[in-house]
């Protein structure tokens, strides 16, 4: 057994060892279902979730203060997740679908409807989750641990979907600096984050294409962490820019589930391979659906959706990378820009999104 991996073994057993400690010491918090904002079609469902003990987070505000933001985070990643649980998923048709949370306490479901369930809002269909059986140290609460999984269906008018990544491409990160990376995300919350001028207008732009309608979804696909799940979604409302399902990464250590290219290694290959078979399996799903892919200079999401050209020919329309200013990395892009123009996908680098939306009204991507 390598290093990394028995150090993540280690890591769940001591998870495991404590939550149990917790449970029978009176300390764990009501138990919880974190059901994230997935997609499908009308045929077939994708559910995930967590099932965990509730952090205690409270509601955050722009005033808080560095030390708070930074509780908060700690409360986040300090989770005490339950494995080992049945859950049950129920449709309208009647149907039920168990399954059993892993070792950290996520569930994947692929459900096959037969009926779709009435949508709770334009695009969104709701997929009740409850809890059907702990583990012999939790005890069952009178009260059910239940919610609802919003699963994403596009309508037949949509025109096309749009990828896009977040840090450094909706808000600043700054990924390539570690210190600042850290600093923003430890001592941040979504109320003091703030968009890039633009973004927000542009993306609402491209949801509604040249029909007006918000036909067109979005998918989020991010390295960050499942356990900045809730804050992002919070961000992404606060300042109105499109709803979509968003696809982060489990911390664990582990293999990459996609081969990164050659000259792509330790933390820049888990980033790549992650993003890649979030977006093959995206564009699997809808195969008859064009996309647009947004994404920043600062990592390797160049070179991510030039993969993505390549095994999906024909599918993209159009690629805006964010400019994050510096050198070497726009450098990269270049290449790649070339590459691409040769086979009819442009690819801009924009230091703006007034820009990029110039671009893609000229394509006749919007209005």
């Amino acid at each position: 057994m390598k290093l990394p991996t028995a150090f993540s073994n280690f890591s769940e057993w001591t998870d495991h060892l404590f939550t149990r400690f917790s449970a029978r010491r009176g300390w764990l918090r009501p138990l919880q279902i974190d059901a994230y904002r997935s997609y499908g079609t009308a045929t077939k469902f994708y559910i995930k979730g967590r099932l965990l003990a509730d952090p205690g987070l409270v509601a955050a505000s722009a005033e808080d203060s560095r030390w708070r933001n930074f509780r908060s985070m700690v409360r986040r990643f300090n989770s005490r997740e339950v494995a080992a649980a049945d859950l049950v998923a129920e449709l309208p048709d009647g149907s039920q679908h168990l399954v059993t949370t892993d070792d950290e306490g996520y569930f994947t479901l692929v459900i096959e409807p037969r009926v779709l369930p009435a949508p709770v809002a334009y695009l969104w269909y709701p997929v009740p989750v409850r809890v059907a059986r702990l583990p012999k140290f939790l005890k069952m609460p009178t009260e059910a641990i239940a919610t609802d999984a919003a699963v994403l269906v596009p309508p037949a008018s949509a025109e096309f979907g749009v990828i896009s990544d977040l840090d450094d491409t909706v808000f600043e990160t700054s990924a390539t600096n570690i210190f600042k990376m850290l600093g923003r995300v430890l001592f941040s919350n979504a109320q003091s984050k703030q968009p890039f001028e633009g973004v927000a207008e542009f993306y609402r732009r491209l949801q509604r294409g040249r029909n007006g309608q918000p036909d067109n979804p979005f998918f989020f696909v991010s390295s960050s962490p499942w356990n900045l799940y809730d804050m992002l979604a919070e961000f992404l409302k606060l300042h109105d820019i499109p709803t979509g399902p968003l696809l982060l990464r489990d911390l664990s250590i582990s293999r990459p589930k996609t081969t990164p290219p050659p000259g792509v290694t330790g933390s820049a290959a888990i980033h790549f391979a992650h993003k890649l078979h979030e977006i093959d399996d995206i564009l699997t799903t809808y195969p008859t659906l064009p996309f647009i892919l947004c994404g920043d200079s600062g990592q390797e999401d160049a070179r991510i959706y030039r993969e993505v050209v390549r095994r999906h020919p024909g599918r993209i329309k159009a690629i805006y990378i964010r400019d994050v200013q510096v050198p070497e990395r726009a450098a990269l892009v270049g290449p790649i820009i070339e590459e691409l123009s040769a086979e009819q996908v442009p690819m801009l680098l924009v230091a703006d999104y007034a820009t990029a939306a110039t671009h893609a009204a000229g394509l006749g991507l919007l209005v």
